[in-house]
């Protein structure tokens, strides 16, 4: 029944997005036209994934779905710094790196139950995020002072951006190996779709979804304007929590059906693709747009800090259990309360 619900709900995408350019239905509208569409988007993702996943493993399967998920994540932060609103941009990219580690996570763990997660693998993926938030420090620090966006502090991130991205390259393509190594040596019968479907699928879906995450992100900042929030919790929470659609369902999905381990390989991969390749990728293809500074307020940090912290403290040992998900769902509800009460910066 839900399966047949979700399939019919893939015709919301398309719907959303001819209302969009043939007629004029209103902002709240096509927020909520929009948001409803990622749902079945994000379940087809998640479907693909776990097909592609039966042929590479878990771990080449985490990262198909953290590189397809973000995809829309790209395309908001480019077209947010083409609008000339960079503390959006910054926002956002900082809201899904914690929301990865504690949302997505979280519900993954409370879906799953108790189970192994792959403990090399998802400290790698800590690791760089770990790496990657003491580099943000570089330009972040001196925009506590002064101009945040000033050209200087996007100078100074041009760096900081060119390391991470070298290190993104060299750690994935050692990881791929490993995953690949370790799948070859398994013999497990393939049933379901052929690698090159899930591909297409994965391919088809993500298109459609940045199309429909831009309606959304477009009539964002009205309808956050009539519910009363600030412009950064809007890009910390909603516009994040948009953009990760895929990793929500898909995680979520995938460890309902016991596969734990990709579960936590999608959010926490997610995670780190987004501190180490996504951001710096941002940071560099916006000076064909308008240079952006990677200059992170402290309220980002300290909870991009603290997200990795409690997440790092839930997977340890290498064991997942639902407790373990309602500590990490817990800790961004904390998090919430923290970006709601943070006000804009300039505010």
């Amino acid at each position: 029944m839900v399966r047949r619900l979700l399939l019919a709900g893939l015709a919301i995408a398309p719907v959303s997005i001819a209302l969009h350019w043939l007629a004029s239905i209103g902002a709240t509208a096509e927020f909520v036209l929009s948001a409803l569409a990622l749902v079945p988007l994000a379940w087809l993702i998640g479907e693909a994934t776990e097909h592609a996943a039966d042929h590479t493993g878990p771990g080449i399967g985490g990262f198909l779905n953290a590189t397809f998920g973000n995809a829309p994540e790209l395309i908001i932060a480019l077209i947010a710094i083409d609008r000339g609103l960079p503390e959006v941009v910054r926002g956002s990219l900082t809201g899904s790196v914690v929301g990865n580690l504690l949302l997505v996570l979280g519900f993954s763990l409370l879906a799953g139950g108790d189970g192994e997660v792959d403990g090399a693998s998802t400290y790698l993926s800590f690791a760089l995020i770990g790496i990657a938030l003491a580099a943000f420090l570089i330009p972040a620090v001196p925009g506590w002072h002064g101009d945040p966006n000033r050209h200087s502090l996007a100078v100074a991130s041009l760096p900081v951006a060119g390391g991470l991205l070298v290190l993104y390259v060299v750690v994935t393509w050692r990881s791929l190996r490993r995953h690949a190594e370790l799948h070859a040596g398994e013999d497990d019968a393939i049933s379901g779709w052929s690698f090159r479907l899930a591909l297409v699928v994965l391919t088809a879906a993500t298109a459609i979804t940045a199309l429909v995450a831009e309606i959304l992100v477009g009539s964002l900042e009205e309808f956050a304007h009539r519910a009363g929030l600030t412009d950064f919790f809007v890009a910390a929470v909603i516009v994040a929590v948009v953009g990760n659609a895929a990793e929500h369902g898909g995680a979520v999905l995938v460890a309902k059906r016991g596969k734990i381990k990709l579960a936590a390989e999608i959010a926490t991969s997610s995670a780190a693709q987004v501190a180490v390749f996504l951001i710096p990728a941002v940071a560099l293809l916006s000076w064909a747009i308008d240079p952006l500074a990677l200059s992170f307020r402290q309220v980002e940090l300290g909870a991009l800090a603290g997200a990795l912290a409690v997440a790092g403290i839930a997977l340890m040992g290498g064991r997942s259990s639902r407790l373990r998900g309602l500590a990490l769902i817990a800790a961004y509800g904390g998090v919430i309360v923290l970006f709601l009460s943070a006000g804009d910066r300039f505010g």
